[in-house]
């Protein structure tokens, strides 16, 4: 059966249920914040490992520390720790948790819009004039942020 929350594609209604999606915006950019320090802080810690040779290729391994890091938290919990700590997690068109396969789509083409200005602005206005808050990424996957709910 499935909760009264919900429209037919799973995910909450953003009219019926904006609480699902309040501030979700300014979140997203808060925990982006939070997640690229952490990356940062990570690449450092994880230098050492490459005997110090990483400092040659920094940005390659930032890059592929950061690809690791948001498949993963993606995949295991269906946000980054920067999502968790903004209690806002990202859902599939279901309204279910991202599976591994999922994630790491969503990760592949987030980076390949990273990777272009055009495309991370059309993005940012997208998650601002969209009424789940939706960017680029999301609209091409069916996924879409919300605020976890309490209990979970």
């Amino acid at each position: 059966m499935q909760d009264k929350t919900m429209t037919a594609i799973g995910l909450p209604d953003p009219t019926l249920h904006a609480a699902f999606y309040d501030s979700v915006p300014t979140k997203r950019l808060l925990a982006w914040v939070l997640d690229f320090t952490l990356i940062a802080l990570l690449s450092l810690v994880l230098m050492p490992l490459t005997l110090f040779t990483a400092i040659f290729y920094f940005p390659v391994f930032f890059l592929v520390i950061g690809i690791a890091y948001r498949w993963v938290t993606l995949a295991r919990g269906s946000a980054t720790w920067g999502m968790r700590a903004l209690s806002i997690e990202l859902r599939d068109l279901r309204g279910q948790r991202l599976d591994p396969i999922t994630a790491f789509l969503h990760t592949a083409l987030y980076t390949a819009a990273m990777a272009f200005f055009p495309a991370q602005l059309i993005s940012v206005a997208l998650m601002l004039i969209t009424p789940r808050g939706q960017g680029l990424v999301d609209l091409a996957l069916g996924t879409a942020m919300i605020n976890r709910a309490a209990d979970d």
